[in-house]
């Protein structure tokens, strides 16, 4: 049974294989470029001329052996006939390699624009997939997909398109002609050990392609490993996990290490039985080729031109095998980028979807349900309104659903049921880039590219001016603070923005969000990261840019919401309490109290820093100033 199981597999994936490349000729025949199909065309031209030069070269080698074999009466002519036999050898060589060399130079823009084509189309979709596919991928493990895949195409095409096939067409003309001047047993030998080479190859290589298999999935699990561990740089430091990161990269390249092996061993094991063949099947040809010379059915140039003609194919041969493994290799990894490129968009733009109309920001849920997965609802009929230019502030306890509506409305996440509108536009209707261009969001984990402070403002709207990009650090109160570096605006920010404070980052996200300009403002627990002065300060920003837009602010300190025109507090995926922070303090309920426990929290914090602060200052000044100098009092 397991063997059946095996063969069912192998079937598959040839039928796979087959698909992969059925997909891939549109990207080599592209639709409305008649200059890369022209290029294409010429290019299998070139192909045939170089192999049709290549296959005469051993016919004038071995003309020009017989024609210097002594011959009676043949004196006179014996210096003119073998120079034109040799120069037009060498003639045929130059002509072989010069064809194949141009036809290289012809094809490598189409092979070049496939390869980018498809690796670009492929970015784009992965873009275009939701959050949850993204949640649930690794991104080492992605970009090594996509790293492969690029360069599957180039082997596929190289090995496939200009070695395989222009090979196969060379041993049939090679088999043709041996029939056609001598015998049938020549041509039967011939076309007998390229079979066997060939079947040998095909199935060793099928075998030990697990091994090849299993190298990917250990290469991509180390550089999964490796970036993840990189990305979280800080954590690792915090608990001293370097060791323990190590051992779990070393885990993966030591499988890594055992697959290698293994693999090498099954090559050198496969090229010694394909030398082997060659070797049995050459030996055969020249016997036969020398009982001809004996015989006095051949002369001595047809012994040539049969050893010539094997010993040119046997470099074919002979790569033969390491172009199958490659077209092998390349189609499993350009199958799996294909396979990206196939993930279907969970959310994605209706057929008769139309850009979002220009309006004043009004927003709208109407009973909307939503859970990430089917067993676990997360919001349970939520309804609200948010007039143009109003705030509206989402509070309640962690995992009730605030940051769940944030993403529903971006349409990261389209809801189970229910209706989301947009100025009377319900988000379903209309194209996800105009929807996302009317929402400006500030979140709380601030991630920034690693590039320069402009860029990273200047994505808000990339090719913004510089006084644009000025004028919005200015609102976000974060210009002084870049002048004062000493690069300024040029001032690279690390990975994620590791090299600026956390309300350096928020400042930062807000210029970019300002510069953004959109009808709707989402500010995502923007300051609940941030100590008590520098969210003042951020507020301060913050309050400025809602001003006349429709604001949304979920939130976890309340009083950061107090000036908000309506607060609505979620509870269990429904909203418990709605109302202005006044009205919500008088019906001391729910948000009432998360109010006195925020409210006691925050006394007995300043009520801690007065109680230290007063001891420092009854401590002896020759104590602190000791501590002050770093000496010991």
């Amino acid at each position: 049974m397991p063997e059946i199981s095996e063969v069912a597999q192998q079937k598959a994936a040839e039928r796979s294989h087959l698909r992969t490349i059925i997909s891939l000729l549109p990207w080599i025949w592209p639709h409305g470029e008649p200059g890369l199909r022209a290029r294409v065309v010429a290019a299998l031209l070139l192909l045939v001329a170089a192999k049709a030069a290549n296959v005469m070269v051993p016919i004038a080698y071995a003309r020009a052996v017989d024609a210097l074999a002594p011959k009676a009466g043949a004196a006179a002519a014996l210096v003119a006939v073998p120079v034109a036999l040799v120069v037009g050898y060498g003639l045929l060589r130059v002509a072989s390699s010069a064809f194949a060399e141009l036809r290289n130079a012809v094809f490598a823009k189409v092979q070049a624009r496939a390869a980018r084509r498809i690796g670009l189309a492929v970015f784009a979709h992965l873009h275009a997939l939701s959050m949850r596919y993204h949640m649930d991928r690794q991104t080492g493990g992605l970009s090594r997909v996509i790293e492969r895949g690029t360069r599957g195409i180039t082997l596929l095409l190289n090995f496939m398109l200009f070695n395989i096939i222009p090979t196969i067409i060379e041993i049939l003309l090679v088999a043709m002609i041996l029939w056609a001047m001598f015998d049938f047993t020549f041509a039967a030998v011939t076309l007998v050990t390229i079979g066997g080479y060939i079947t040998f190859t095909l199935m060793f290589t099928n075998w030990r392609l697990r091994f090849r298999r299993e190298m990917n999935q250990t290469d991509q699990d180390a550089n999964t490993k490796a970036i993840d561990s990189l990305l979280n740089y800080e954590t690792v430091k915090y608990f001293g996990n370097e060791a323990h990161e190590a051992r779990r990269y070393d885990e993966s390249l030591t499988r890594y290490e055992r697959a290698y092996v293994r693999s090498e061993i099954s090559l050198n094991m496969l090229n010694a039985g394909q030398a082997t063949i060659i070797a049995v099947g050459l030996t055969l040809v020249m016997l036969l080729a020398a009982q001809g010379v004996v015989a006095g059915q051949m002369t001595t140039g047809d012994f040539v031109l049969v050893n010539t003609y094997l010993i040119q194919l046997y470099m074919p041969l002979n790569i033969l095998g390491f172009a199958y493994r490659e077209i092998k290799q390349g189609l499993t990894d350009t199958e799996e980028m294909f396979a990206l490129l196939g993930e279907p968009q969970e959310v994605a733009d209706a057929p008769d979807a139309v850009p979002l109309a220009a309006g004043p920001g009004e927003l709208v849920f109407e009973d909307v349900r939503f859970g990430y997965r089917p067993d676990r609802e997360i919001l349970k009929g939520v309804s609200f309104r948010v007039p143009p230019g109003r705030t509206l502030a989402i509070v309640g306890p962690t995992g009730a659903g605030k940051s769940t509506i944030s993403r529903l409305l971006f349409r990261f996440y389209d809801a189970t049921s229910g209706q989301i509108m947009v100025d009377g536009q319900p988000v379903r209707t209309v194209t996800q880039d105009s929807l996302r261009a009317a929402i400006g969001v500030v979140p709380q984990d601030t991630v920034l590219f690693n590039d320069t402070i402009r860029y990273n403002i200047a994505y808000g709207r990339p090719g913004a001016t510089d006084a644009e990009v000025v004028r919005a650090a200015t609102l976000a109160q974060v210009h002084d603070f870049v002048l004062r570096l000493p690069d300024g605006y040029r001032t690279m920010v690390g990975e994620r923005g590791l090299k600026l404070s956390g309300g350096e980052k928020q400042r930062v996200a807000i210029a970019r969000t300002i510069l953004k300009d959109p009808r709707i403002l989402i500010l995502d627990e923007a300051t609940s990261a941030l100590d008590t002065r520098t969210e003042q300060e951020i507020q301060a920003a913050l309050r400025q840019i809602s001003a006349e837009r429709t604001t949304l602010v979920i939130a976890h300190r309340l009083s950061t919401v107090v000036d908000a025109d309506e607060i609505i507090v979620l509870q269990d995926g429904r909203i418990a309490e709605r109302g202005d922070h006044s009205a919500l303090i008088a019906r001391d309920g729910l948000y009432a109290e998360m109010w006195r426990r925020q409210s006691e929290a925050v006394a007995m914090a300043e009520a801690a820093a007065a109680a230290q602060a007063a001891a420092d200052l009854a401590r002896p000044r020759t104590a602190r100033l000791g501590e002050d100098l770093g000496a010991t009092p």
